[in-house]
């Protein structure tokens, strides 16, 4: 009976040497994470109380910022479209070209108007436009098209430019529209068209003449 008492004693007094002897770790702050200027960015530095050991913090939210100036360009082949001579029979063409490069997110729309309204002289007072106020019909039109593959490898991209209309009056017409931004290359995004068809009764002149206002807007 003795000797178990003995044994059971000497194991107990083995745990408790052993319990005694092993060190117990946890892991206590030694310093702090902070970024400067900022209150809320702020970690406790843990050590785990190893030697070797370690010591980590981590810090999320450090920002990085950025910008991309916005770009804008439109190029016109010519300052002038020459009609020539006019007839009652078959219209009378002119074209100039124009080129866009923009990094808008949007895209653009190109408009043209017209300052007079029609083709007018100065010498005869006379307007050529499909109006019959004067007691003569003619015509004076806007066209525009597509004139080139296009110049964007932005995914999404469309372009369109189908203006066809009559114009009498200085009212701004869209002849090109995109959605996204495109390079620039080439002058030929788009063609710009004028056609003139006169009547018989059309009054002489060698001063015919109309000035056009072209605008772009980027939607950046």
């Amino acid at each position: 009976m003795n000797t178990k008492i003995k044994k059971i004693s000497a194991t107990i007094a083995l745990i408790g040497i052993l319990a005694t002897s092993t060190n117990v770790y946890a892991d206590v702050q030694i310093g702090t994470g902070s970024v400067t200027g900022s209150g809320g960015l702020s970690t406790p530095i843990m050590w785990d109380e190893a030697f070797p050991g370690e010591a980590t913090a981590t810090i999320d939210g450090i920002i990085v910022t950025a910008q991309v100036l916005p770009i804008l360009n439109m190029v016109i082949s010519s300052d002038s479209i020459a009609l020539g001579t006019l007839n009652n029979t078959t219209y009378t063409t002119g074209s100039i070209d124009l080129e866009v490069g923009t990094n808008a997110s949007n895209g653009v729309a190109i408009t043209a108007s017209s300052k007079n309204g029609g083709l007018t002289s100065a010498t005869n007072g006379s307007t050529i436009n499909n109006l019959s106020a004067d007691g003569i019909a003619e015509s004076y039109v806007f066209n525009s098209a597509l004139n080139a593959a296009s110049d964007s490898t932005v995914a999404g991209y469309t372009q369109t430019a189908n203006l066809n209309t009559e114009v009498n009056n200085t009212t701004s017409h869209t002849i090109y529209s995109t959605n996204k931004p495109e390079e620039s290359n080439g002058t030929n995004d788009v063609r710009f068209s004028v056609a003139s068809r006169i009547s018989t009764q059309t009054p002489a002149g060698n001063d015919y003449k109309d000035t056009i206002v072209f605008s772009i807007t980027g939607n950046f």
